[in-house]
């Protein structure tokens, strides 16, 4: 039997969130590793840019990533283990953050021309 597709239940905008903060994970430059948890600290949260945001080296649009700035997302987002907080600035995604299917994946993202 295949894995249960979303087991923690997550609705579209904490997955969208989650997808986008999993594509920040993959960028050295805006993350820091945590090598004895698997967790990944954001050291940035992107801002928006007009109507979009720049996500790594992809461009969203800025209502696609409106739970970036939602606090009840993240808030969601940690209760399921998938996220903590060590202080109000920053974001952390636990290992189970990272690896976590969210099943939208690239479905919004496309590079960006500037």
């Amino acid at each position: 039997m295949p894995p249960k597709q979303n087991p923690l239940k997550l609705n579209k905008l904490q997955l969208r969130t989650l997808a986008l903060a999993q594509v920040l994970t993959r960028d050295p430059n805006t993350v820091k590793l945590d090598e004895a948890t698997g967790d990944v600290e954001l050291l940035r949260i992107p801002q928006t840019h007009g109507d979009h945001v720049h996500v790594g080296q992809f461009v969203v649009s800025a209502q696609e990533a409106s739970g970036f700035s939602n606090p009840t997302v993240w808030t969601a987002l940690k209760r399921k283990g998938l996220a903590r907080s060590d202080n109000p600035l920053t974001i952390t995604l636990t290992a189970a953050g990272v690896a976590y299917d969210t099943g939208s994946g690239d479905r919004f993202l496309t590079k960006s021309d500037h």
